[in-house]
């Protein structure tokens, strides 16, 4: 129970490694604020959460027994993430985590010229500014506290880059910085602010994941056949599973890493490596 007593707000939680995250944080005992928005966004071209996924995860988060609130909320309206926030402070009397797992994989499979304004600005507005909000609906608090773990969920793209993929490699590049530049302002507090980068993640069915599909999509790699795509690239001959994401979010969370921040942690099968 390496969280327990600690009250955990995650973005992006309806399913995949949200939903994978929420379950591994319930079942070490922290209470829970689920977050999602939880509807279709214009401009992405594939189906997002669900309300009902969302419901899903909260409902298996509590067979681990722990308290569990749900909101859905839009990571691009800051006053939505901040009511979100004041709600697990009224619930819970404090934020001692925040995963910054929301994000999108499209619109994507474009040479960099050929992207329009509306859709550079909706990537970077969703995985970068959007972290960037819950942050800033967080810090002050978790300042005051005089302590924190914050986890960004940022991705291979934020290490290497991908063709046919610059909104996002270059909003993820922007929040392992905005990590390590938040990591400096609030080390003093004792607020720790680290990264997580995971590679090919295998579209589990059990957390109803789809993003690798969906960057496959993007790339005109059939789906059906994408996985060995993806695992041909993969130098442990393996795709990452949800689980050990999650369970490295967990330790970003607990006190077992109390001396680490700034950093960018891998999980992606030696892929970065190379």
């Amino acid at each position: 129970m390496r969280l327990a007593g600690k009250t955990a707000v995650i973005t992006g939680a309806a399913r995949g490694l949200g939903r994978a995250t929420a379950q591994a944080f319930a079942h070490e005992g922290a209470d829970l604020v689920l977050i999602d928005i939880a509807r279709d966004l214009p401009g992405v071209p594939y189906p997002l959460g669900s309300p009902g996924q969302l419901w899903h995860t909260e409902e298996l988060c509590r067979k681990a027994g722990v308290a569990v609130l749900v909101k859905e909320a839009d990571v691009r309206d800051l006053r939505e993430i901040e009511d979100a926030v004041a709600l697990a402070v009224d619930r819970f009397g404090a934020v001692d985590v925040l995963v910054n797992n929301a994000g999108i994989a499209a619109p994507s499979g474009k040479v960099t010229h050929e992207i329009d304004e509306d859709e550079w600005r909706l990537m970077l507005d969703v995985d970068l500014s959007g972290a960037w909000r819950a942050i800033r609906a967080v810090g002050r608090l978790m300042c005051e506290r005089g302590s924190g773990s914050i986890v960004n969920v940022a991705s291979t793209a934020g290490l290497v880059g991908y063709r046919h993929f610059a909104g996002y490699v270059a909003a993820k590049h922007g929040l392992i910085g905005l990590t390590k530049a938040a990591a400096l302002d609030y080390a003093p507090r004792q607020v720790r602010v680290n990264a997580l980068c995971p590679g090919s993640v295998r579209d589990d069915p059990r957390v109803e994941g789809r993003m690798l599909a969906e960057i496959a999509r993007s790339l005109d790699v059939p789906v059906g056949t994408h996985e060995e795509a993806f695992l041909q690239a993969q130098p442990s001959n393996a795709l990452v599973e949800p689980d050990a994401v999650a369970s490295a979010a967990v330790w970003l969370a607990s006190d077992e890493s109390r001396q680490v921040t700034g950093s960018v942690l891998t999980v992606d099968g030696g892929f970065t490596t190379r």
